[in-house]
């Protein structure tokens, strides 16, 4: 299992982002100073208020606005659903920080969370997640914005 833990300013509001991207609350590790997202059976986010958060280490909480020290990625089975979940996402107080990335064999999209969080989503051909991004460039060329070195 994966445990993601997230400082927010508001857990309602990150809640209310994340559970437009899909994901659903276990309600029996929420309450009024931690939310836990499931993603998935093996994935989860515990949001926390900035007082909990702080239970658990020494140091300043950073502004995801305008420092990063993670960006979460998660691959998703179609490029339309990148879009699906970054549209989502942004109707939900996201804002994505810069343009969707198409390199061909794979297919990425960013947003940030009200507070700031990176997180990324990525569909990659099956051909290229087996064989490499070599194999999939040589028999189908490179996208429209090649990734340097390959």
């Amino acid at each position: 299992m994966i445990f993601v833990n997230l400082p927010t300013t508001d857990l309602e509001r990150s809640k209310a982002f994340y559970t437009a991207l899909g994901c659903s609350i276990n309600p029996l590790f929420t309450d009024d100073n931690a939310a836990c997202i499931v993603w998935d059976d093996n994935t989860f986010f515990m949001v926390l208020t900035h007082a909990h958060f702080s239970q658990f280490t020494s140091k300043a909480i950073g502004d995801g606005h305008t420092t990063a020290q993670a960006i979460i990625s998660f691959m998703v089975d179609s490029r339309d659903e990148v879009d699906e979940k970054i549209t989502a996402g942004l109707a939900a107080g996201g804002s994505e920080p810069r343009d969707a990335q198409d390199y061909g064999f794979m297919y990425q999209r960013s947003i940030e969370d009200p507070d700031g969080n990176n997180l990324e989503f990525g569909y990659m051909e099956p051909q290229a997640a087996e064989d490499g991004p070599d194999a999939y460039v040589a028999e189908h060329g490179e996208g429209p914005d090649p990734v340097p070195g390959v």
